[in-house]
């Protein structure tokens, strides 16, 4: 028998990069706001999924306006953000069952797919955590900055060994829960490093090219360039 899937997304942050009167994950993409792009994905992947949304606490009656304004009918529960995203997360897993499947997703990656998302849950049935990565395509210049300027640090990193990791990253949710009882680090830059340090064993997952997160304006414009060409469902 499945274990039931919920969906933590993680929209705490406030988003200075972007530069916009709002955070950026309220920002519209074609008209509908990146939030709603990225939680309707696992809506049309796993219908009955249950939806935790990390928001900043200032927030989170602008987003339960929009969703009942606009008619947007998720049952959410709505969290508020924590002092970093680990402690987002942190909060966020309180309302998740031990016996559950459980996906942590930027709420800012709006072009995942729904089959990515299915392919994720059903390899997290056996697997402990399943990680999408992509290859890294540039080459790596490792470099150290001394008076202002870039200097080389005459190190070399072999390519074809990095990868990029991205979300959702699914969980089997008892380990995930487990290893979020470890002291913050600022070394936890995503749930997978968590686990890793747990001790969790990772799985990784071909992730998609498309599936990127939204940080810049210039991201914003290659988004709606990307979602104007059908993206598969």
């Amino acid at each position: 028998m499945e274990r039931k899937k919920y969906l933590v997304v993680t929209a705490g942050g406030t988003g200075t990069r972007m530069g916009a009167a709002v955070p950026k994950q309220f920002l519209t993409l074609d008209g509908v706001p990146i939030l709603r792009r990225s939680i309707e994905a696992f809506l049309r992947a796993v219908p009955d999924i249950q939806v935790i949304t990390v928001l900043p606490e200032a927030h989170i009656a602008y987003w339960r306006q929009y969703c009942l304004k606009e008619n947007f009918i998720c049952p959410q529960r709505l969290v508020k953000g924590g002092f970093t995203r680990f402690h987002s997360v942190k909060n966020a897993l309180k309302y998740v069952p031990g016996n559950a499947i459980v996906a942590v997703h930027d709420g800012v990656r709006p072009l995942v797919t729904p089959a990515k998302i299915k392919e994720l849950f059903s390899m997290a049935e056996n697997a402990s955590a399943v990680i999408p990565v992509m290859p890294v395509t540039d080459t790596l210049k490792v470099l150290d900055k001394k008076d202002g300027v870039f200097v080389s640090a005459g190190e070399s990193i072999d390519r074809s060994r990095i990868f990029g990791a991205q979300t959702p990253q699914v969980f089997q949710a008892d380990k995930l829960k487990a290893a979020y009882t470890l002291q913050f680090d600022t070394l936890f830059t995503d749930d997978a490093s968590v686990a890793e340090r747990y001790g969790i064993p990772l799985t990784f997952a071909q992730g998609e090219r498309f599936n990127l997160k939204i940080t810049t304006p210039e991201d914003l414009v290659l988004a709606k360039a990307i979602l104007n060409q059908s993206l598969p469902e």
